[in-house]
């Protein structure tokens, strides 16, 4: 049984900078395929970035590409998003999410089958 627990959430300015965590309990953590999400008001839940279960490969949407950084730390059973040139587009629920068993990449989010409750990322401008 794998629990996501995110943090790090909060109000930025644009052009400042977060960094999330998601914690998680259970023994598969290094096994699972992890990704992070996020949902604004009134839009569809998308795909931020995504790694492997070893940290060696990842996904980033085009929207973040060049500004976040996903990373994990298997040791510690924690997965990190790096967030850098926030801006008030990036204003989100942002969602951590574990698929077990997997340690390929995975970006379908109805493959994931574990998910945190969620953190807060506001950009004001």
């Amino acid at each position: 049984q794998v629990e996501l627990v995110e943090s790090g959430g909060g109000l930025v300015q644009a052009g400042g900078s977060l960094t999330l965590s998601c914690g998680a309990s259970g023994r598969t953590f290094s096994s699972s395929a992890m990704a992070w999400f996020r949902q604004a008001p009134g839009k569809e839940r998308e795909i931020v970035s995504a790694i492997n279960g070893d940290g060696s490969s990842y996904f980033y949407s085009t929207v973040v590409r060049g500004r976040f950084t996903i990373s994990r730390d298997n040791a510690k059973n924690t997965m990190y998003l790096q967030m850098n040139s926030l801006k008030p587009e990036d204003t989100a629920r942002y969602y951590c999410a574990a698929r077990r068993s997997q340690e390929q990449i995975e970006i379908r989010s109805w493959a994931f089958d574990v998910w945190g409750q969620g953190t807060q990322v506001t950009v004001s401008s």
